[in-house]
């Protein structure tokens, strides 16, 4: 007979009346799953870093416009008035989110990636942009198409002020972007990105902030943080429906070719030429994603009524029982750039020492039933540096840990032939719709499968640790 999971006690636990649980609904809530080892249990969603679940709030929303979906801004019909008002009034509401100032462009994208590859298009020619090896992917490798400074991976939050302070007084172009992210979407620890703005004001520089992982934890105020422009995903804010914004400074964007050539981009045209349009339609060629823009708008209603102060208070409940129970466990080690006490949202990666993160990730899945995330998430370079300072145990960015760390890696144990050697963790992440239970769910699981191993084979498929075999059956909708 199998022993039942029981709660990893962390320090300090309240009273189980008093435990955190979800601040909002999400849809999907009670979804029941199926495990590898027979039966289902209701599903853990551990990986709101990656895509966070819909909001009930935005679903419904979505809902409500479905029926009145039509043609925007051209279309004579009642129903493309209706649709027409909808975008543009979510494009207030998100602007009204993120504190844009009179005269800030509200342009939508897809996505925080898409976001950023326009703002790097439209760049003045001569800028010289300034970015951190550890930022994610989509800040990191659009700037690579002009001249820029990639500073080291900072081992101390002084150490990032001063790097920027001296590569922005080193630039002597006209023109200059320091660029950023709000919160890491691997430690989950907040920058300091109101100090980074005023180095950049010192310089004649302008600040772009990738807050795909601090809006929808923490309050965002252009203003506030000194930034120019910031980029967000609706899929990250509770808005899964393909949507995304940048949001700043007007110039650059109206100087700029448009970022997509094509109907809705264009007063006028001729066979000679294009008369283009100024503001956001001039980036946003062709029919928009007005559900995605409604979506992402309902997102914003619904965390500005509950208040970001209540958010980051949940969420900082449950962050810190996760990290305080994953120390608990031993042998696993908990990856941060700044050390224990510095600030993070819902987010934390760690490495158990045996386990190969792939595989570990693969066995909470099939046999716990709890989604989590694995390897480097987009940025390499941070992950690279991370799992080599806690290896080497250097002062700085050190992991977290207690007991053994992993052998060669996180390569080590019961690891699947062929997963790869990269540098990488399993990354845990809290939102709006977690709660305690979720986070001692992962706990328990962590210390089962530290005490007994896995109860199932796995193997490598596609470049993924996947069960061997996998008798879960999939839903009717596939």
């Amino acid at each position: 007979m199998e022993r039942p999971f029981a709660p990893v006690p962390t320090a300090g636990a309240a009273s189980p009346e008093a435990l955190p649980g979800p601040l909002l609904r999400v849809v999907g809530a009670g979804l029941e799953v199926p495990l590898v080892t027979g039966g289902t249990i209701r599903y853990a969603n551990l990986d709101y870093a990656a895509s966070a679940p819909c909001l009930e709030a935005v679903a419904d929303a979505v809902a409500a416009h479905l029926p009145w979906y039509a043609s925007v801004h051209r279309g004579a019909g009642f129903a493309s008035q209706v649709t027409t008002a909808a975008f543009d009034e979510a494009r207030a509401t998100v602007g009204r989110f993120v504190g844009a100032r009179p005269g800030d462009a509200v342009v939508f994208t897809r996505n925080t990636t898409d976001a950023l590859n326009l703002l790097e298009a439209v760049l003045p020619d001569d800028t010289t942009v300034v970015a951190f090896a550890s930022e994610h992917h989509a800040n990191l490798l659009p700037w690579r198409r002009r001249p820029n400074l990639c500073l080291p991976v900072p081992r101390t939050v002084d150490e990032a002020l001063a790097r920027a302070e001296a590569a922005l007084a080193s630039c002597h172009g006209r023109h200059k972007l320091l660029t950023v992210t709000g919160a890491s979407n691997v430690t989950g620890e907040l920058w300091p990105v109101a100090e980074l703005g005023r180095i950049a004001r010192r310089h004649g520089a302008r600040l772009a902030v990738d807050a795909a992982q601090l809006a929808p934890h923490r309050p965002v105020d252009l203003e506030a943080l000194g930034a120019d422009y910031l980029a967000l995903s609706g899929h990250k804010l509770y808005a899964p429906l393909g949507a995304g914004v940048l949001v700043g400074r007007s110039d650059w964007l109206d100087a700029a070719p448009p970022y997509l050539a094509g109907g809705g981009a264009v007063r006028h045209v001729t066979v000679e030429g294009t008369d283009w349009v100024r503001g956001p339609a001039r980036h946003e060629a062709g029919t928009p994603n007005v559900l995605g823009a409604v979506a992402l708008a309902a997102a914003c209603r619904a965390l500005g009524a509950v208040g970001q102060a209540a958010i980051a208070a949940h969420e900082r409940a449950l962050v810190e029982r996760l990290v305080d129970g994953l120390r608990a466990l031993g042998g696993v080690e908990v990856l941060s750039l700044w050390g224990p006490g510095h600030e993070r949202i819902g987010v934390a990666a760690f490495r158990v020492a045996g386990w190969h993160h792939a595989e570990l990730a693969a066995a909470l899945g099939a046999e716990h039933g709890i989604g989590v995330r694995d390897g480097a998430f987009c940025a390499h370079p941070l992950v690279e540096a991370l799992v080599a300072r806690a290896a080497t145990g250097s002062d700085g960015a050190r992991g977290e840990s207690r007991g053994s760390a992993s052998r060669d890696g996180g390569a080590g144990g019961p690891c699947v032939a062929g997963a790869g050697s990269s540098p990488g963790a399993v990354r845990a992440s809290l939102g709006v719709g977690s709660s305690a239970e979720d986070v001692d769910r992962l706990l328990a699981a962590l210390g089962d499968l530290q005490r007994r191993g896995p109860r199932w084979s796995y193997r490598v498929d596609g470049g993924r640790v996947v069960p061997h075999p996998d008798p879960r059956p999939r839903p009717a909708l596939l």
